[in-house]
């Protein structure tokens, strides 16, 4: 009996092996891969569902080209104070093992920060501390685990991967090969006696049909063989373990009726039931590729950036418009959106989005910024010298430091699909039994057998959760709700307390009435107080920026800084300038109950701007439509509008005012240890903290969308109205997802019954099984589609 490597899964040959910890590797490269793992304690490797095992190469691997200047800087992705950012090809990852691995390696190499891996396209970006380590050192250590990066010209160039044709080469010969076995197999369903011709090469015929056979059963059928070894090896059941015994047994027992004579077997049925499980395969693949889980940045959400057009004018531009050459203004704790040149201002960068560490890099005129990295401090002018990378931006938003908890509907799926294997081959072994022993029907028995194995499947099962909720997404894109995963449309079905931002998610910004009280400003101070002002992204801050009439040339400003539900203050051609509450400029008493933003200047009071604020149409009608969830309200701002507010909310809302942004987040953690999943709406500058605390957190967008990576979602402030109609309609869709379970079950409790009676063949069964695939999927797009547009069409 052969024996197999522990790591790599390979046959051991020439009875080379090496014994250690009681398993045994067929090579010093798989026992010293087991050997790191288990020192990290990373053994958990070897338990996962599938083929982990990737042998290491052989020889030494040279990477030391990667170390030259020009060779890095074409292929790394980020590169700035000590931590550098790299994606590369791994043609070797297959499974989730692989991925396991791979994101765990800072748990190994202590020089590596994270890791993320991109499955479906094979590459692995790794963030790394580049003073001790080298890229080459790098490519080194993935190669010694087996996993050597592919670098090329290609990879280089960063091209668009070539599209894997082996699945519908896969399909055209099982095609060709069930046509012509359907052909050679006809005249002995018609077979007469008197046919003398027919006789005579009948056997020919049947020796015709198991070539034809042979590529099929080896070649196209080798997927199924690959996951089930793959499993098994690990000690797990998966679904194409069945599916392999099933074809296993209806070959052999072809084989056998042919060569014995007894009929021509069922190669016919057999080449019949691989075409239509193949069919199915591409059918999945290419539905489930349709849903752009994947989806670039651009139609995640349509961020805007400020561009600077002639004169000094702005505008705000969508980013996916930005061209190589524009010039665009970025303002404090604002995300630079593409590698761009500092023409204006001092920039103080923060690249914790990208490398996971929170620092402040300085950056003077001339010098180059990546995309990803947020500014933290006065506004800078910057010239735009590459393309905006839409899918780099997608992996900030998806950073794991902004993760939350996994999927329930994903877990509830694994743990059925595992028992349901389980239940299968139970089922398969008594209905065996049964025609063997109690009929007495050998040839009936293997029918059967072949016929169970295939037509029960729990993939309709699996992809009901994934397509009805990617449909969903779909839909909430196209009302300009643009949620940042799946998971968040399951715990938006979830939520049952509701807590509001007042200034910029209640408000609208620019329809405020604005005046002032106080002392006359100057032209001077004016453009000053508005070169300040332009710094800010607080709605108020926006706001007054556009009231005050002044030209928009850039001026510079020192000491800038922000202080969140306080204000802003700032050196400005020598003016020393303080906006932001009373408290904070240092009014004597209290001037105003108004929403209102107070000024001094070289630290003497000077007056305020008073905001008669402006609430989103439909409001009253919109927190009406949610009386079924407890709401609340944090507002920064003074009780100036209790009463008006009183008037829109129901009783029972409980208000909030004179909240910090620190405050805010300690009450929705009182409110979760109380039970309740709490859904946040806030403007995303001053929320951050308490979006990312909340299950769910939302930024509301206007005319500027802010890079909110802290939220789960953002909602363009115009369709605040229809925030009912998304809440409604993530339940229905974990409604879709239980009955699709239903459909499912009933679909497989029907088949195995005709099956286990012997009323249906393999051929049917393996036309049925990636029909039950399609049917769900068919199902779940039309329902989630058509509920979702009668839900949004009157609107």
């Amino acid at each position: 009996m052969s024996e197999h490597c522990f790591h790599c899964g390979q046959t051991i040959e020439n009875n080379i092996k090496i014994d250690f910890d009681n398993k045994i590797f067929c090579c010093n490269g798989c026992k010293s891969v087991y050997e790191i793992l288990n020192q990290n304690k990373l053994e958990n490797y070897y338990s996962l569902n599938s083929n982990a095992g990737i042998k290491p190469e052989k020889g030494q691997n040279y990477f030391e080209f990667l170390d030259t200047p020009q060779i890095f800087n074409k292929i790394i992705d980020y590169s700035e104070d000590g931590i550098t950012l790299i994606t590369f090809k791994i043609p070797a990852i297959h499974c989730s093992a692989c991925i396991w691995l791979l994101e765990s390696i800072k748990g190994i190499n202590k020089k590596i920060i994270y890791s993320t891996v991109n499955f479906s396209a094979k590459t692995v970006q790794i963030a790394y501390r580049n003073e001790s380590y080298k890229l080459s050192e790098l490519a080194h250590f993935l190669t010694d685990l087996g996993y050597k990066p592919v670098i090329n010209f290609e990879t280089t160039e960063k091209k668009h991967e070539k599209v894997d044709h082996t699945l519908l080469i896969k399909i055209g010969i099982a095609g060709f090969a069930f046509g012509n076995i359907m052909l050679l197999a006809f005249p002995e369903f018609l077979e007469n006696e008197k046919d003398l011709w027919l006789q005579q090469y009948s056997y020919f015929f049947r020796i015709l049909m198991f070539l034809f056979s042979l590529p099929v059963v080896f070649y196209c059928a080798s997927d199924y063989y690959k996951s089930a070894w793959g499993a098994l090896k690990h000690g797990v059941l998966n679904i194409d373990f069945p599916i392999v015994i099933g074809i296993i047994a209806l070959f052999s027992r072809s084989c056998f009726e042919a060569y014995t004579g007894i009929s021509n077997g069922y190669f016919d049925s057999l080449c019949g039931l691989l075409f239509f499980m193949l069919l199915g395969k591409y059918f999945q693949q290419r539905t489930y590729k349709s849903l752009a889980f994947d989806r670039d940045y651009k139609s995640f959400y349509p961020i805007a950036v400020t561009k600077i057009g002639p004169n000094t004018s702005q505008e705000n531009v969508l980013i996916s418009n930005l061209k190589i050459g524009d010039r665009i203004l970025i303002r404090n704790q604002e995300i630079i959106p593409a590698d761009s040149v500092l023409i204006h201002g001092e920039g103080f960068i923060d690249n914790s989005f990208i490398t996971g560490e929170s620092k402040l890099i300085e950056k003077k005129v001339g010098e180059k910024i990546y995309a990803g990295g947020k500014q933290s401090g006065t506004t800078i002018e910057l010239e735009v010298i590459k393309e905006v990378n839409q899918s780099y931006l997608t992996r900030l938003w998806n950073n794991e430091a902004f993760k939350k908890d996994s999927s329930t509907i994903e877990s509830i799926t694994n743990n059925i699909s595992k028992y349901f294997v389980i239940v299968l081959l139970i089922i398969t072994i008594l209905s065996g039994l049964y025609w063997y022993l109690i009929e007495k029907s050998p040839s009936q028995m293997y029918q059967v057998i072949t016929a169970i194995l295939i037509v029960a499947c729990p993939c309709a099962l699996a992809l009901s959760a994934p397509f009805t909720i990617g449909n969903i997404m779909r839909v909430f894109g196209k009302e300009k709700f643009y949620v940042k995963d799946a998971i968040t449309v399951e715990k938006l079905a979830k939520i049952n307390h509701i807590v509001f931002d007042k200034t910029g998610t209640l408000t609208i910004n620019k329809a405020s009435k604005i005046s002032y009280t106080g002392n006359e400003l100057t032209t001077k101070e004016l453009e000053n107080l508005k070169a300040l002002l332009q710094n800010s992204n607080h709605p108020l801050s926006r706001s007054l920026y556009e009231y005050i009439s002044m030209s928009s040339e850039f001026i510079p400003v020192k000491l800038y800084e922000e202080i969140p539900g306080k204000g802003i203050k700032g050196n400005v051609n020598g003016m020393f300038f303080k906006i932001g509450s009373s408290d904070f400029v240092g009014a004597k008493k209290k001037i105003s109950s108004d929403t209102s933003v107070h000024i001094s200047i070289n630290d003497i009071y000077k007056g305020h701007y008073i905001f008669k604020n402006q609430y989103r149409k439909d409001l009253k009608e919109t927190i009406n439509a949610l009386n079924n969830y407890k709401i609340s309200l944090l507002s920064g701002d003074n009780d100036s509008e209790k009463y008006r507010l009183e008037k829109i909310f129901s009783p029972e809302t409980i208000l909030k005012f004179n909240q910090s942004p620190q405050d805010k987040l300690d009450y929705i953690r009182e409110l979760q240890e109380k039970g309740y999943h709490v859904m946040m709406l806030g403007d995303g500058l001053n929320d951050a903290g308490a979006l990312r605390q909340s299950n769910v957190g939302i930024a509301i967008s206007d005319d500027i969308n802010s890079f909110t990576p802290s939220s789960d979602a953002i909602l363009d402030g115009n369709n605040f109205s229809y925030l009912p109609s998304y809440l409604k309609l993530s339940k229905k869709a974990l409604g879709i997802v239980s009955l699709c379970f239903v459909i499912s079950f009933c679909y497989n409790i029907i088949g195995l019954s005709f099956a286990v009676s012997n009323k249906l063949s393999p051929l049917v069964a393996a036309i049925l099984m990636p029909l039950s695939s399609i049917s769900v999927v068919t199902f779940t797009t039309l329902v989630s589609r058509i509920i979702g547009y009668k839900m949004f069409i009157h609107k």
